[in-house]
């Protein structure tokens, strides 16, 4: 069986967020929503998670999971709030993400100084996926595949034809994800993506993000055929130590992304905001480089 799907686009962050759905049961999951965030001001918002349960609302789903391809570098995670509007009585859905995200917890909490009350052994999600592992959206299979390289918990999630590849491919005119976070690595990477090449041509490939060329529409969905054959920077035939080689020399040209601090902060969270420090006031914190200059 094929799920339906239904994207959603985040401009400011250049992020799909899908809403796959079981046609039998109409049972459904989110994958990668996104929640607001205006960095001057440090207001955030809800709007576009709005508009995922306007979706779910006006269509009938019952949403089982919200799904993270792993602790994202570029936008906040609706999922916490997601999961708190959706609970019905004692039910509400899952927040999964890959089990590697113990290592990301571990990494930031020692690079943003986190005290003991964030407790980096992963209880803040439901699930902790391991590779091979599967779940269920109503009478829909699923299957997580382990994919790291962009970071050491990325994972894809497939469902019959389809596969949400988070950050690990983009569409064919893009490439493929920066592999200089911590943890990252550019030959595990090539090696996930041969291993993703595998699956049927015809297969339907789901982005978390896509930058096109200005007066192109952002595109949400390629196949693995296409990307194969044309992706710019990892072709099937494309040698891991070229790879390797291109990936490095990109990675070392690229800007810090702009919401790294603020979003890993809340993302290794399951989505949750940091607690409230002083009459209810929550604080993220910006670990400072260059302190050694003189005054």
């Amino acid at each position: 069986m094929n799920p339906l799907v239904r994207s959603f686009h985040h401009p400011a962050t250049s992020t799909w967020s899908h809403v796959v759905i079981d046609p039998a049961t109409r049972r459904a999951a989110i994958i990668d929503p996104v929640l607001d965030f205006d960095a001057p001001s440090a207001r955030v918002s809800t709007g576009s998670a709005q508009r995922l349960l306007e979706y779910i609302a006006t269509t009938g789903l019952q949403i089982d999971w919200i799904l993270e391809t792993h602790a994202h570098a570029d936008h906040l995670s609706a999922a916490d709030w997601l999961k708190r509007q959706l609970a019905s009585g004692n039910a509400a859905p899952a927040i999964g993400i890959g089990h590697g995200i113990i290592g990301v917890q571990q990494t930031f909490k020692a690079a943003l100084n986190l005290d003991d009350q964030f407790v980096a052994d992963g209880r803040q999600f439901d699930a902790l996926f391991l590779d091979g592992e599967t779940l269920c959206i109503g009478d829909l299979d699923g299957q997580v595949i382990a994919t790291p390289g962009h970071t050491p918990d990325s994972v894809s999630y497939r469902f019959g034809d389809a596969v949400f590849v988070g950050d690990t491919l983009f569409a064919p005119r893009g490439g493929t994800a920066r592999c200089d976070f911590p943890g990252a690595d550019a030959a595990t990477l090539y090696r996930s993506i041969q291993r993703l090449y595998t699956l049927p041509d015809a297969t339907r490939i789901y982005l978390a993000h896509d930058y096109p060329p200005q007066g192109e529409q952002p595109l949400s969905q390629t196949t693995i055929g296409d990307e194969k054959t044309g992706n710019t920077h990892l072709r099937a035939d494309t040698r891991e130590s070229d790879y390797v080689a291109m990936r490095t020399a990109r990675d070392a040209t690229l800007a810090v992304p702009g919401l790294l601090w603020p979003a890993l902060q809340v993302n290794i969270r399951a989505g949750r905001l940091p607690p409230p420090e002083v009459r209810d006031q929550a604080f993220l914190k910006i670990p400072l480089q260059g302190t050694d200059f003189e005054t």
